[in-house]
């Protein structure tokens, strides 16, 4: 084996760069977005270990919705990525077109144990460029099979130098290999295949043997004519504790999921749920089919389930004469290669070996798998092709006749595949450019019609997806999953009649229920989100609340794991006030699903409801440890600890809105609150500069607006106050506090009688019994010192407010002065003295105005599921909020202010009495 050396590996590195440059630019599409955007498993909160206990996608194997791939390594490499680049998908593309490079080198390694220099260069280079390899490289998913197969290749290599001077066994190359093995099985389960590869290099390639001299030495032993010869029985030995390793790692991986196979539904592979003989001739069929992408890689689709494949139901079916043709040629090749020694049959045989032995786990051959055929799975595979084909223009190109022609053709093949792997990256840019691209190949795929509709849902672009998920409805009538996205369009249009037909309709194809039979190895767990969808639909008219309940309830007892019932119901009975069973629905969420933080923030809202606080804070925290930047439970568990009124709490409060505006920085909402709770802190310039930003973000934000006026004139600043006032006054004219305020000002800051005038009388246009506002107006009256018509303001104010002792008061003052004064023009107050009443604020109205501070009532809600696709949980944003009730802490503080404000009146009316 002739050593690689750094001109061929800068070529193929160059190669690679040239053909995969461009998918740096691409998105995360398809299955990217469950491995990468849903999975949890990135998140650097999440502990290491469960990587190790959750599929490829972050669900638990144990649960029966599990793919059961187990592939952790893999997962962890993406957890890398996260953690330098968090979701910018440019470092994910980066990294599998370094791992394609690096397969690509390891690779001419391996050729060079049976091909020339050239050749093995050659092989190499078409690998490389093999438009195959699209799916694998450009998709972020495929890096599963480019990480097992740097370790596929490296265990083969490691094992060839196994063999000892003498035929003798070295060990520490088999025990490398059994461990890269494991490692190559952990990034990808077929990674095991290798194992057979390294049997057949033994036996046929290190050892020599043929199949008839394997035969002869076999007849003469069990006959009793000879012994079995030394080399054999070491290769026996080597062998064995090869096979044994492997069953060791296939009882581990069975253990790992727990003895069950994944549930795949008839949508996924229709052959695999075929009756006899159609399951057979079509699976038969798809290995010719494969091959043929291989051979001409010219029509690519993501997406080969459904319809793509028709069935072939019948031995007369004229694709039975290709799949005839494809094992004939097999077959020749086997005979070929496993008859002849010489160097060009072990070349064949290896080639073969690396063409099948990989592809056996994707083949429905032992079990079935949930695709019909998929591109990335014949990356491996590709290359036995590959030195197939080097190994062809070899023989070729020796011959001198077609020299020049087999260079002629080995360069338009390689250029041809470099420009089509180049163009077909492009078609990964996107979801929408992915699923138009395969709908050019495939039209009578529905999923691929369901896929583009979702790729224009998730653009708004509600009208354009109906009419490709209403084609996937007429390509495939009995899909369930396309009727759901039907009635889920529906509803984004508001033609909520025509929604619930269609989910209706989605409810009438789910199997019905068999006795004895389970129901969940029938139907996609997906499917069932039928029955939430229909449920939160017709949830929005009142009256059919308990129909909407008994949908939840006939899901759960379908699933009596379906997580999802149980968190819509919960939601449900909180919106039908029965806050009791609302918490025993998330009780029940949360047995099959103890490390979901959004459940742990639903059950705090529960105990919000029951008045439980304490309690509801202690869901708030949990949610908040299983996920540090839950965005609600932040933002949420800062108010109920603001609202608590202790002193002790509002740093850890403080803390939690400053990592919420870090999270959510154009929410206004978490900077009033931080303002808020500097106003409490008695922090004024900090507050102010909460609230100026919590009103740049969002300009007509009511109570940022008022508290702002209101920060100002508690600090002597109430000139300030008046252009925010003015501007609180143009988005919300009939804002009575900003109107009082305004008028307070106006009248003891600027001396503008006629000014607070307007505002105290359009109070009253607004509410008649507003008493603050028609005390102050008496003021006026009282300023413009007419006596009489103050007289008859406060005796309706009185009338109003019969309890209140200093309109009483004041009452008394003006008849006072009307007695004493005669009715003629003299100064009411001494000379120099400001007005008789200015200090006669409304008592309550300088405390802080709490109606903007967001109670933590918001549920997390579950949305319409879609089809196909795994759907995003979106957190809501926390609006304007009115609060019901006021605090004790809050009763407290205008107690305070209304004793402050009876000294000050008391003061007022020593002034007017003369004293």
């Amino acid at each position: 084996m002739a050593d690689i050396n750094l001109k061929e590996v800068t070529l193929i590195i160059g190669v690679v760069a040239a053909c995969y440059w461009n998918s740096l630019f691409c998105g995360f599409v398809f299955d990217d977005v469950s491995a990468i955007l849903d999975n949890k498993d990135l998140h650097p909160s999440t502990p290491l270990k469960t990587l190790f206990q959750n599929d490829f996608w972050g669900t638990p194997m144990s649960e029966e919705r599990s793919h059961k791939s187990y592939r952790p390594l893999t997962v962890l490499t993406f957890r890398l990525n996260y953690l330098f680049s968090e979701l910018k998908p440019m470092s994910y593309h980066l990294l599998n077109m370094i791992f394609h490079a690096v397969v690509s080198v390891i690779f001419l390694k391996v050729c060079k144990l049976f091909l020339d220099n050239r050749s093995s260069v050659i092989a190499s280079l078409l690998f490389a460029v093999h438009p195959i390899h699209t799916e694998a490289v450009t998709g972020v998913v495929g890096r599963a099979e480019l990480l097992s197969s740097i370790f596929f290749l490296a265990a083969f290599l490691s094992y060839t130098k196994s063999k000892g001077p003498d035929n003798s066994i070295v060990w520490t190359p088999i025990a490398l290999t059994v461990f890269l093995v494991a490692v190559a099985t952990l990034c990808k389960e077929q990674g095991i295949t290798v194992v057979g590869i390294c049997c057949v290099y033994e036996v046929f390639i290190a050892q020599g043997y043929t199949l008839p001299l394997l035969c002869t030495t076999a007849g003469q032993f069990l006959r009793g004519k000879g012994s079995i010869p030394f080399s054999m029985l070491q290769t026996l030995i080597k062998l064995i504790v090869l096979m044994f390793s492997t069953l060791l790692l296939v009882v581990i991986r069975v253990q790992v999921i727990q003895s069950q196979l994944p549930v795949f539904t008839r949508f996924d592979n229709p052959a695999a749920v075929s009756p006899t003989p159609t399951r057979q001739l079509t699976f038969n069929y798809l290995l010719p089919v494969n091959a043929w992408l291989l051979l001409n890689p010219s029509e690519l689709c993501c997406d080969w389930t459904m319809g793509t494949i028709p069935l072939i139901d019948s031995f007369l079916d004229i694709r039975n004469l290709a799949t005839f043709i494809f094992f004939c040629f097999l077959g020749a090749l086997g005979v070929f290669s496993l008859r002849y020694p010489g160097n060009s049959s072990k070349t064949v045989l290896m080639a073969l070996c690396l063409m099948a032995l990989p592809f056996i786990p994707a083949s429905n051959l032992f079990f079935p798998v949930g695709f019909v055929v998929a591109e990335r799975v014949l990356y491996v595979p590709s290359m036995g092709f590959c030195i197939l084909v080097a190994h062809g223009w070899q023989k070729i190109s020796n011959k001198s006749v077609l020299k020049k022609l087999s260079w002629v053709c080995l360069s338009m093949v390689i250029l041809t595949h470099a420009l089509k792997t180049l163009h077909r990256n492009w078609d990964w840019e996107s979801e929408y450019t992915l699923f138009m691209s395969a709908l050019k190949v495939n039209k009578n795929n529905a999923k691929l019609w369901n896929n583009v509709g979702h790729a224009l849902e998730n653009e708004k672009n509600f009208e354009r997806a109906l009419k490709y998920f209403l084609q996937a409805t007429h390509v495939q009538p009995d899909d369930i999953g396309a009727h759901m996205n039907v009635g889920r369009t529906y509803k984004n249009l508001n033609r909520t009649k025509a929604a619930e037909e269609s989910y209706m309709t989605a409810k009438s194809l789910m199997p019905q229920i068999i006795p004895g039979k389970k129901y969940a190895a029938r139907i996609a767990p997906n499917h069932l989100n039928v029955y939430i969808n229909l449920a939160n639909l017709i949830r929005a008219n009142e009256s059919r609340l308990e129909e909407a309940d008994q949908l939840y309830r006939q899901a759960i007892s379908m699933r009596p794991d379906f997580k999802q019932a149980y968190i819509s119901r919960g939601e449900l009975l909180l919106k039908m006030n029965k806050p009791v069973k609302a918490k025993e629905a998330y009780l029940k969420a949360l047995e099959l699903d103890k490390n979901n933080a959004d459940l742990w923030y639903n059950l705090a809202i529960v105990h919000i409801e029951l008045k439980e606080p304490n309690e509801a804070l202690k869901n708030f925290n949990h949610a908040l440890e299983l996920n540090p930047k839950h965005k609600l439970a932040l933002f949420n568990s800062a108010i109920l600890m603001q609202e608590s009124g202790e002193v002790k709490l509002r740093p850890e409060a403080r803390k939690r809105l400053l990592s919420y505006v870090n999270e959510e920085p154009l929410d206004a909402n978490g900077y009033f609150n931080l303002g808020m709770l500097a106003m409490d802190d008695k922090k004024d310039t900090e507050a102010e500069m909460w609230m100026k930003k919590a009103i740049k973000l969002q300009a007509d934000f009511r109570s940022a607006l008022f508290n702002l006026a209101l920060l100002y004139s508690q600090t002597a600043k109430e000139l300030m106050a008046l252009p925010i006032l003015e501007e609180l006054l143009r988005y919300y004219p009939d804002h009575i506090k900003g109107l009082i305020l305004k008028g307070d000002i106006l009248m003891n800051q600027k001396k503008d009688i006629l000014g607070a005038k307007k505002c105290f009388e359009k109070i009253l246009e607004m509410d008649p019994s507003n008493v603050q506002g028609k005390h102050n107006l008496c003021v006026v009256y009282f300023e413009e010192k007419d006596l009489l018509k103050a007289e008859r303001c406060l005796v309706e104010t009185l009338a109003l407010a019969p309890h209140e002792e200093y309109i009483q008061r004041h009452l008394n003052i003006v008849r006072d002065k009307i007695s004493s004064s005669s009715f003629v023009e003299q100064p009411v107050f001494p000379a120099g003295k400001t007005s008789g009443i200015e200090g006669d604020k409304i008592p309550t109205e300088n405390e802080k105005e709490i109606k903007s501070k967001p109670r933590p009532i918001q549920i997390i809600k579950t949305s319409d599921n879609k089809s196909q696709s795994k759907s995003n949980k979106q957190l809501g944003k926390n609006t304007d909020k009115e609060t019901p009730h006021k605090t004790t802490k809050e009763i407290k503080e205008i107690e305070k202010k209304r004793i402050a404000a009876l000294k000050r009146l008391e003061e007022i009316e020593r002034i007017l009495n003369g004293e």
